[in-house]
């Protein structure tokens, strides 16, 4: 079968004919080949009680299976009313399809037919994908084949470039407003084990990405375009969640948790039904950062100090909740953690520098909270202070009255809202605080649909008006976004929304990873659908992401598999933005259009592309290019051992010169890095493989290998003097 593949790709290329043409026959024949396999003589587990005649009925149900398969891959690749690349894209699925209807059919990872699935997977696909010679730009699919990347484009757009990362994944991307790739931050040796929630572009060109979380411990980190750490901020300073913003004075504000015992919680107002050993809170830390990792916390703010009890009045922050909506009512949906003692969580933060003023998105809450930043850390602590005078105090709240006892649930406007901020000065809306608006909450409150929600707050100075016994204004949003059919737009978790300069709204919907543009009056302009998972990239023309992986009716239709693709946070930049002045910015391949880069590289190695490895041990190494980065592979000619999936590689770099490695590495001479076969490797049928990308500096030699927690398992040294 193998040598099938190499003919059928040298043929392509001999005879100038059409590669995917070629390897529908390749494909076919691969296929039917297996299929053969499977009705002369499979031996299957799942069956094998059964006798020689359930043996026969499961061989022949597979054959059939794989020979209708067999049938689309060649459908695919002869429809004339489709371009190459959607054709090929959709035979990759149905080659896809195939390995996994094996699996689940119980052929299990170590039968025959798996290994020959994993092979026709492995090589022949991977082989497509490198030798497709078909540029995609060149031939857009059909508005009706499009399922991911790029799905409208309209005149109304705003053209700018949009940034994002996907949830649990190791690089971040930065998109055109043709859905092609403009940068991509590489950021698996940098961020090790960590993964991603989100990232922002900084002025200067760096990312600053959260790691970890959001529910747990989490870290911040700032990274220069080139993948490099410049600065580190981790949780044993401060347990982190959810957001931070870089502000106008070079700190970092941040969310953070802290915690009381259950006991002390009590004795400070909360119910005896308090239901865990902790009562946690939210913080908010400003900090000042110094040098390549920690910082100096210059302001500090509490919601523990700003609490509020209706239950006991023999404590001293005993009073009626409806009469001092400026305090937090402790025992407000106190259980509301979700299995979890998480009391309040902001999932947002926004900051005004003109009021030099706070804005929170208290989730559990569904409020909108203000705070005064211009309070010193210790009138932060109390309830006067700051331009505002009220301290750490709420300033201003909006979206449930029924949490400050003004209202019932006819009165609540946000449902599990997300991050909401100030519209900033020169944007259509300036002022105003737009939010998006999940439409979620614990039960007997769901709304059910999501809406993007832009309200004017009655400011009056520093603080805001409120008529007596009555809720924060205003009575509704100034401006809402949402489907006509409510129903076809709901992102119940996450979600992030932001004005242009051009008055539409960029909305991400996280679950989905939709990001889009409306208009004012709330015309789709642009439509994004992220093409990349933490597994891999998604193909286009094979539909949505939540419709990709089909498993057939006759195995007991499980029907259309999720695959994850959310996004956190998705986040517009215009042309002139001076952090992308620093990029080095050039139309690159579509997301859905890019192969897993080690897929092409096995693919390479199996047709012998490399020439000789630069050294061999328990792997052939190699020295490879990505465009113009330097990469190693580690490549081994047989299946996986169990102890490489329990190991880790390191690299032990030295350069050239000193000079050119990070501050913090220069004393020592030399770069450390290590990462696991989980992160960075794939096993391939028969093969089993691993890259590291390597810094752009001159590198004199490296020595590399796999280590447990016991010791090195092999290394080696290799001279480059590059």
């Amino acid at each position: 079968m193998l040598n099938i593949v190499a003919v059928a790709s040298r043929l392509a290329r001999v005879r100038n004919e059409s590669i995917p043409r070629i390897a529908a026959i390749c494909a076919g024949a691969a296929l039917a080949a297996i299929a053969g396999i499977a009705g002369a003589g499979w031996d299957g587990v799942v069956y094998a009680d059964g006798g020689a005649d359930a043996r026969k009925r499961a061989a022949d149900e597979i054959g059939a299976t794989m020979r209708g398969y067999t049938l689309s891959i060649l459908r695919a690749m002869a429809d004339d009313d489709a371009n190459e690349w959607v054709r090929y894209w959709r035979a990759r699925a149905n080659c896809d399809a195939a390995a996994a209807y094996a699996r689940d059919a119980g052929a299990g990872e170590a039968s025959p037919l798996d290994r020959a699935l994993r092979r026709l997977t492995g090589v022949i696909c991977a082989r497509l994908e490198a030798r497709l010679g078909v540029n995609p730009a060149d031939h857009p699919p059909r508005a009706d084949e499009r399922g991911v990347g790029l799905l409208l484009n309209e005149p109304a757009a705003a053209a700018g470039y949009t940034l994002f990362a996907v949830m649990d994944s190791r690089k971040v991307y930065l998109i055109d407003p043709l859905g092609r790739t403009a940068h991509i931050w590489h950021l698996e040796d940098a961020l090790a084990d960590e993964i991603l929630v989100q990232a922002k572009l900084l002025d200067n060109g760096n990312l600053m990405a959260m790691t970890g979380g959001p529910v747990a411990d989490s870290a911040l980190w700032e990274i220069d375009p080139r993948g490099n750490v410049v600065w580190r901020y981790d949780s044993s300073h401060h347990e982190i969640h959810h957001d931070f913003l870089k502000m106008p004075n070079g700190n970092v504000l941040i969310v953070g948790r802290d915690s009381k015992p259950r006991r002390q919680a009590i004795a400070a107002g909360a119910s005896p039904e308090l239901e865990y050993d902790r009562f946690v809170y939210d913080i908010l830390i400003e900090v000042r950062p110094a040098g390549a990792s920690g910082g100096e916390v210059v302001w500090e703010w509490s919601a523990w100090d700003h609490m509020v009890q209706d239950i006991d009045p023999d404590k001293p922050n005993y009073g009626a909740i409806a009469e001092r909506p400026e305090l937090i009512d402790i025992n407000y949906l106190l259980n509301a953690g979700i299995g979890r003692p998480r009391w309040m969580t902001v999932e947002g933060i926004g900051y005004n520098p003109a009021l030099d003023q706070i804005v929170m998105s208290a989730l559990f809450y569904s409020e909108i909270w203000i705070i005064d930043h211009s309070a010193t850390t210790e009138e932060a602590r109390g309830h006067s202070g700051g331009n505002g005078g009220m301290g750490g105090d709420l300033l201003y709240r909006w979206g449930n009255p029924r949490a400050y006892g003004q209202g019932d649930a006819h009165d609540q406007r946000l449902f599990w809202h997300n991050s909401a901020h100030w519209i900033p000065p020169g944007i259509p809306g300036a002022g105003n605080i737009l939010a998006f608006n999940n439409g979620n909450e614990f039960g007997g409150y769901k709304r059910r649909y999501s809406s993007i929600d832009e309200i004017a707050p009655p400011a009056d100075g520093y603080r805001y008006r409120r008529a007596e016994d009555a809720p924060y204004p205003p009575a509704a949003p100034e401006w809402t976004y949402a489907a006509e059919t409510r129903s076809d737009f709901y992102a119940s978790y996450s979600s992030n929304a932001q004005r242009l300069p051009n008055g539409n709204t960029l909305i991400n919907a996280a679950p989905s990873g939709t990001i889009f543009q409306v208009t004012p009056d709330g015309k789709t302009a642009w439509e994004y659908v992220v093409p990349y998972h933490y597994n891999g990239s998604l193909w286009q023309g094979a539909g949505t992401p939540a419709r990709l992986a089909y498993y057939p009716p006759e195995r007991g239709a499980r029907g259309w598999s999720a695959v994850k693709n959310s996004v956190y946070r998705a986040y517009w930049y215009p042309p002139d933005y001076p952090g992308l002045q620093s990029l080095a910015l050039a139309p690159g391949a579509y997301l859905e259009d890019t192969p897993d880069l080690l897929d092409w590289k096995i693919a390479g190695l199996i047709e012998g592309d490399f020439g000789e490895p630069l050294a061999h041990s328990n792997f052939e190494i190699y020295l490879d290019k990505d465009g113009d980065e330097d990469i190693l592979i580690y490549f081994k000619r047989q299946p996986c051992a169990e102890e490489d999936a329990r190991t880790s590689f390191f690299l032990h770099i030295t350069p050239a010169d000193a000079r050119d490695l990070p501050a913090a590495r220069q004393e020592y001479g030399a770069d450390n890095w290590d990462f696991g076969f989980g992160g960075r490797g794939k096993a391939r049928g028969g093969w089993c493989a691993a890259l590291s990308r390597l810094p752009d500096y001159p590198i004199e030699r490296i020595r590399t290998g796999q280590f447990t927690g016991e010791g090195r398992v092999w290394d080696i040294e290799i001279e480059l003097g590059k």
